[in-house]
């Protein structure tokens, strides 16, 4: 505004530079200096017409001057007439000449009214598109502008025309000290206020107004916003700082910076000037991809359960370093089956060992690459092995197994069939020394007799499973030996041993049988095994199959006595369409029935069974060539529930399994 008001624009000199001890060291001197006794520069000349009063400028004089003291209330304005007492340079302006002095009170009174003017447009209601403002928030919006006129200019009056010397009266008795006058055109005296970003009350009225935008005043509560850091004001041309809002505060009003907060801080939902919007350094960082490491240990180590051994170790284990110390946690090496990998040597059974001490059960079947010495430290290493496996491992011979029998006493399981170096030798430790034993294969064991079977019988009396296959030296003292010394017994089989109905009478002392398997006895008859379905009330499954003699009556007494019986298998076995009548029309829990081979067995049969039984879910027909194939699926569409097994029907469904899984013959025919 004094801009405005001067007529010619005054160079505003450039502010020195504190004196910092560096920074005047590193300053060029002059090569020529003033002596010391050198006079003083002259007094610089009259300053032009830029400024009245030949000092500082009307806005100066009619902000920075000393004013009478603030109105009883900012809506009440003083009169004009009152007067104004002199200010610092209103007494030097009185010697001025007569129309110097009328210029100056025409400018002053000109620098007042557009005060006055910028203080009723600051008060001025809204425009008409922004909106009306509540009376609370239009009180709040005058309140800062009213105080902060009042404070600065202190009340306008216009001095009376017929006296002049009214405006430049002399000051009081006891005057108060005139504050410091400086020039502060760029409105160092009024700092900008930063933009408030504190949410906005829900009131009606900011606290400032008393209109209350908490519970009182029936708004929602809203939590006090964070104190404000007050905004520093520039450097004053001394070098110390000015404080903002000082001459107001001096002189009676509200600091700006305050004035400027309360009304920032106004809730009202009309507050033309609202909060900036929130800077992106502000918000917060975006929240991190889940990882599915941050998973505690034991859920990750129920999902590497459920991997193979090979996904396991040549998967799973090199992702990363945490996984692969989770793949080798003791757990997963409790089980562990190597069957069919023929890189499984004695090294590095020996290195299973020792990392797995606590192994529970091991599968080495087909495992050609290893030899006694790798079973032998396994055996030493692992004390608590319960379940051994080593089918078709014709190179290990009665040491592997007598190191087991010895370094593992706690041995539920062995099965190691089909190893032709297998004596009664490795038999007869087993019987000795593993108690525990509850399931022994021995099939297809050439070299094993009734020696090593009957101390097995003898010394492991909690057997309930053993399974001989093709032990042509095992006869029907090692039955007898079982029947008599193991109660327990669920599962019994002798496929093609030497075995007679002698023998397999010895079997109806057990009352746990469930699973009897006397396929290609060839001396069985039909009577012995009426007896034994008879007395044995627990068998579910009984295989007859290669067994000649077995006729239509045998399979009647079966289907009449066999209370819980589900599985009946007769391939090959000399029987006709009456045999399976029987079975549809006496038994009410037989599930599967396998009568292929059988060449007596017609349409009528198979129709007849199909009709009558409400329990049968399998019908095997494999090679039965007196059966029709138009009958068949002719039966498939009647009894969807039923699976019949012929040649043509198997073809199918593997062709329906194939394409589900997406073979197509064009591309197959291409490929090969």
């Amino acid at each position: 505004m004094g801009l405005l008001l001067s007529k010619e624009p005054r160079r505003r000199p450039r502010q020195k530079r504190p004196r910092c001890g560096s920074w005047w060291r590193r300053r060029r001197r002059p090569l020529l200096r003033w002596p010391r006794g050198a006079p003083a520069k002259a007094a610089a000349a009259p300053r032009g017409r830029d400024c009245l009063f030949r000092g500082p400028c009307m806005l100066c004089l009619v902000v920075h001057g000393p004013g009478a003291p603030a109105p009883a209330g900012p809506e009440e304005e003083p009169p004009l007439s009152s007067p104004r007492p002199l200010g610092a340079y209103g007494a030097a302006a009185s010697s001025q000449p007569p129309a110097r002095r009328r210029a100056g009170l025409a400018a002053e009174d000109a620098a007042r009214r557009l005060l006055l003017s910028a203080a009723a447009a600051v008060a001025a209601p809204p425009a008409p598109g922004r909106g009306e403002l509540g009376p609370a928030a239009a009180a709040a919006r005058e309140r800062p502008a009213r105080s902060l006129l009042w404070a600065r200019a202190g009340p306008v009056r216009p001095p009376a025309p017929p006296a002049a010397s009214r405006l430049f009266r002399a000051p009081p008795a006891e005057p108060p000290a005139p504050p410091e006058m400086v020039c502060k055109r760029k409105g160092a005296g009024v700092p900008a206020c930063t933009p408030c970003k504190q949410p906005r009350c829900g009131g009606g009225a900011c606290g400032g107004g008393g209109g209350g935008g908490g519970p009182a005043g029936g708004g929602p509560e809203q939590h006090p916003p964070p104190p404000l850091r007050a905004p520093r004001s520039p450097a004053a041309p001394g070098g110390a700082p000015a404080e903002a809002g000082g001459d107001a505060v001096r002189a009676g009003g509200a600091a700006p910076s305050v004035a400027r907060q309360q009304q920032h801080e106004c809730g009202d939902a009309d507050c033309p000037e609202g909060p900036d919007p929130p800077c992106d350094c502000h918000r917060e960082p975006p929240p991190d991809a889940p990882d599915i490491n941050q998973l505690p240990p034991s859920i990750l180590l129920k999902i590497f359960s459920n991997l193979s051994l090979d996904e396991r170790c040549l998967s799973a284990s090199l992702v990363c370093k945490y996984w692969r110390d989770l793949c080798l946690d003791f757990q997963f090496w409790k089980q562990l089956d190597l069957s069919s990998r023929q890189q499984v040597t004695d090294e590095l059974l020996e290195k299973i060992a020792s990392r797995g001490q606590n192994i529970i059960e091991i599968n080495i079947s087909d495992c050609r690459s290893m030899s006694d010495t790798g079973v032998c430290v396994l055996a030493f290493k692992c004390p608590g092995l319960l379940r051994y496996t080593a089918y078709r491992c014709k190179q290990l011979s009665d040491t592997s197994i007598i190191a087991v029998a010895s370094h593992c006493p706690l041995l539920q399981k062995v099965h190691v069939g089909n190893q032709d170096k297998l004596t009664d030798e490795g038999l007869k430790q087993l019987g000795s020394k593993c108690r525990e034993l509850k399931d022994i294969h021995f099939g297809q064991c050439y070299k094993i007799s009734d020696e090593g079977m009957i101390v097995i019988a003898k010394g492991c009396l909690k057997l309930q499973r053993i399974y001989m296959q093709e032990n042509k030296l095992v006869t029907d003292q090692s039955v007898k030996a079982f029947a008599e010394h193991c109660p327990e017994l669920q599962c019994v089989g002798f496929m093609g041993c030497s075995v007679t109905s002698k023998g397999v009478i010895h079997l109806t002392k057990l009352r746990n049988l469930s699973s009897l398997d006397l396929r290609h006895i060839t001396e069985l008859d039909n009577e012995t095994v009426m007896e034994i379905v008879k007395r044995c009330k627990n068998l579910s499954s009984l295989n007859l199959c290669l067994n000649w003699i077995i006729n239509d009556r045998c399979v009647e007494v079966i289907a009449k006595e066999g209370q819980n019986l589900k599985e009946l298998y007769l391939v090959s076995c000399k029987i006709t369409d009456y045999a399976l009548i029987a079975i549809g029309r006496y038994s009410m829990t037989i599930e599967t029935v396998d009568v292929g081979w059988c060449k007596e067995i017609t349409d009528q049969g198979a129709t007849l069974i199909a009709q009558s039984s409400k329990s049968l879910r399998y019908l095997g027909l494999m090679r039965c060539d007196k059966v029709n194939e138009v009958t068949v699926e002719q039966l498939v569409q009647q009894y969807p529930h039923i699976t019949f097994s012929t040649v043509l029907q198997d073809c199918k469904r593997t062709l329906e399994r194939a394409y589900q899984l997406g073979w197509t013959p064009g591309v197959s025919a291409a490929s090969s």
